[in-house]
């Protein structure tokens, strides 16, 4: 039974206090929770949200984890592939299509460039 109430944020931005991030690192056995990477001097703490808040993780201490900066790192980019393919998909279910970067360009099969509008060759 916890002698102390678990930390919860009042906004999603709100960080952990210091308590709470001693809590967790105990929890965790002083240790990365990918890498199981002990931390001590010279090893910082991370502490980020097991379940990402955009999927619907709460602000609050169950759902943070202690883990190294080269982790935290690794965790974002892949989180940021996901996040990024499910708004495609959204999008793509919704008819939204995506625009191009090329504006009233086109290329065509041999490298050439033209004017979409014209069809007058650009380059």
């Amino acid at each position: 039974m916890r002698t102390v109430d678990e930390w919860i944020g009042r906004t999603d931005d709100s960080a952990p206090s210091s308590g709470c991030k001693r809590r967790i690192l105990e929890r965790q056995g002083w240790r990365c929770a990918i890498t199981g990477t002990e931390f001590r001097d010279g090893v910082k703490a991370v502490f980020d949200h097991i379940t990402p808040l955009w999927l619907g993780g709460e602000n609050c201490e169950s759902n943070l984890q202690a883990l190294t900066v080269e982790a935290h790192a690794g965790k974002t980019k892949t989180e940021a592939k996901v996040r990024g393919k499910v708004n495609r998909i959204q999008l793509k279910r919704m008819g939204a299509k995506k625009k191009s970067s090329w504006g009233n360009l086109g290329q065509r099969m041999d490298g050439t460039i033209y004017d979409k509008r014209t069809g007058e060759i650009v380059r």
